[in-house]
């Protein structure tokens, strides 16, 4: 199924002259990982202390592209640069689910929000991250199918936190938003074990 992360080859070639001056430079590709990680939970920090000041949701999707951009220029760092470790591949998936964490768990505090809802989405996220890692377990690729791929959670979370930050009010019609963005996230976790078990089954 499509999702926001086929588009990633595209914008990594938009990051690559980037990404060589960061080489140049020493950068590693595990710092650029803890940077993401910091800047995420720094924000999450924020968003939990904001109390009713939505005006600090605009940051979101400020934070969510860079992340993306972080992501993208680790990766290429670790693969052009000879930087890959396995230290690198644990980072990289750990940092991206406590990023995902730290990001999406304080919308759980905004007003009429079920916090149950949130909640399981935020678990439900973390296990189809751990179900495109469990494909490699079993001889597939890590997989990344979609509808609602780490990419597409951060469009989504990122076009509602812009909105939130602009004025619009919360409410509970949010809720059918979020329970839908569950629905296809299970759907993903189905979507990426069917995947991976067709795979090696070829």
């Amino acid at each position: 199924m499509p999702s926001i992360y086929d588009i990633k080859p595209k914008f990594q070639n938009l990051l690559r002259p980037l990404t060589k001056k960061l080489a140049a430079s020493s950068i590693t590709a595990n710092q650029v990982t803890l940077a993401a990680l910091v800047l995420s939970l720094l924000t999450g920090i924020a968003l939990i202390f904001s109390g009713k000041q939505t005006g600090i949701y605009l940051l979101v999707p400020l934070v969510l592209f860079v992340r993306m951009a972080l992501n993208a220029i680790d990766g290429m760092l670790a693969r052009e640069h000879d930087m890959k470790s396995p230290l690198g591949a644990i980072l990289n998936e750990l940092c991206d689910v406590i990023s995902d964490v730290a990001l999406y768990l304080p919308f759980a505090l905004l007003p009429e929000i079920s916090l149950w809802i949130i909640v399981l989405l935020v678990i439900a996220a973390i296990i189809s991250e751990m179900t495109g890692v469990i494909a490699i377990q079993i001889g597939a690729s890590r997989r990344y199918d979609g509808p609602m791929g780490k990419s597409d959670r951060a469009f989504v979370f990122g076009a509602l936190a812009l909105a939130l930050g602009l004025g619009m009010p919360s409410g509970s019609w949010l809720n059918e938003l979020f329970g839908f963005v569950l629905l296809l996230t299970l759907a993903t976790i189905y979507n990426r074990a069917r995947q991976a078990l067709t795979e090696i089954q070829a």
